[in-house]
């Protein structure tokens, strides 16, 4: 049998029984009408129970022939004879292509039958049981591990740069920063998220100060005037050290210091006007186009990439790593929190059904025309004789029992009539 190339053609092996498996049943099939003949000629002319066996041999070769044409018309035309509603499967592909579609579409495709099956198939406990298994985890963790580290491997820098500029730099250029900004500002100072920042500062403000005095010194002294005695100099710039000390050390030890709450007064009113002042709002945007259109953004941007990407991928590699080990128990943790946790469930089915009734209602109609498409392009002999091998063998089951059946028929018919 010759194969288009428009038909798919599947594993030779499997093809191979399917082809055996039919040619024993037809040989089964042919093999009852023969008897069917060999009794009828024997018994023909007999009275009396013989008569009866060649009345049934009769009526059986008469449902064997009729069987065998009604399965032989839909493949093809039986002894080559152009009888009428013959080769149905090659002549009307086309049609069966569409009433298949349309039988998809109309019984499998729809709403109510999506959420009920996938209702029924409990996903979420099944993903939760399988994710608990020590050995299910660690393999997904591993095959995502190889994608992503895959997929880190092949971006490029110069795909990374165009990425940069052609899409994150005219967004951030093209949106407004100053209402981001004075929002979370405004945020930070109500929370007062800062004071962690403000103290980080003030210790190494007061630790760099209490260690370089000398620089200190030498920095403020500087400043001091040309006709100033140098011996009044010394004496001044070191009081100015121990001042500028002390006071950094009061602010450091006092959260309610007046230079805090000045501090936070300031933000405040800065992310009022970043808000609301259209001069500090424009100053502020000034600010960005400079920062963003700097020439070494860019170069900043790809180098911390690079190096993210390269901590990742050597994580990634370690199998014993923090990040694998991690994410295989988050991954353990998450089963089993699937498993116990009712309303997490019926959260993730309901997700899971509303993504398949959308992806159904969306591409539907796409996915169903794959099946009049494909079925368009088949050669119509060719797609009669592998519909024929998949289901041929079965079909054989008719011819059987209309040889069966028919011999029963005349011997019930054949009494009836020797009773009347």
């Amino acid at each position: 049998m010759t194969t288009s190339p428009h038909l798919v053609t599947p594993n030779p092996e499997l093809d191979a029984q399917r082809r055996r498996g039919l040619r024993r049943m037809r040989t089964l099939a042919v093999s009852l009408l023969v008897l069917a003949a060999v009794v009828y000629g024997v018994t023909l002319g007999r009275h009396g129970w013989l008569g009866f066996v060649n009345t049934g041999a009769e009526a059986s070769m008469v449902g064997a022939i009729a069987d065998w044409f009604a399965v032989t018309a839909l493949f093809k035309r039986p002894l080559g004879l152009p009888i009428p509603h013959t080769a149905l499967i090659p002549r009307r592909k086309d049609e069966l292509g569409r009433s298949l579609e349309e039988f998809i579409g109309e019984n499998f495709l729809q709403e109510s039958i999506v959420r009920e099956r996938l209702d029924a198939a409990q996903l979420s406990r099944r993903v939760g049981a399988w994710l608990t298994e020590e050995d299910n985890a660690r393999r997904l963790t591993d095959e995502v591990s190889t994608v992503l580290h895959l997929g880190l491997s092949r971006v490029r820098d110069e795909d990374m740069v165009a990425i940069i500029e052609e899409a994150v730099l005219p967004r951030f250029l093209a949106e407004p920063v100053s209402p981001l900004a004075g929002s979370l500002l405004e945020e930070v100072v109500r929370d007062g998220a800062h004071h962690g920042l403000v103290d980080l500062a003030l210790e190494e403000a007061h630790r760099w100060l209490s260690d370089n005095e000398e620089t200190f010194v030498e920095i403020v002294g500087e400043r001091a005037p040309w006709w100033s005695p140098p011996a009044l100099n010394d004496r001044v710039t070191h009081r100015i050290h121990l001042e500028v000390v002390a006071w950094v050390d009061d602010i450091r030890s006092d959260p309610y210091h007046h230079a805090r709450a000045a501090l936070d007064s300031a933000l405040a009113r800065l992310a009022q006007d970043l808000l609301h002042d259209p001069a500090t709002q424009e100053r502020m945007e000034r600010l960005k186009e400079r920062v963003l259109s700097h020439q070494q953004l860019v170069v900043t941007a790809t180098s911390l990439w690079n190096a993210f990407r390269r901590a990742l991928m050597a994580s990634l590699e370690d199998a014993e790593g923090p990040v694998r080990r991690r994410a295989h128990d988050e991954l353990v943790r998450f089963g089993q929190r699937l498993q116990g946790d009712e309303a997490l469930r019926a959260r993730l089915d309901g997700y899971a059904a509303d993504l398949a009734v959308f992806v159904v209602e969306r591409y539907g109609d796409e996915l169903t025309a794959v099946i009049t498409h494909t079925v368009d392009r088949w050669d119509g002999r060719e797609a009669a004789q592998r519909i024929e091998l998949h289901v041929g063998r079965d079909l054989q089951f008719i011819r059987i029992n209309g040889t069966v059946v028919g011999g029963l028929v005349g011997l019930v018919i054949h009494a009836a009539t020797v009773l009347l």
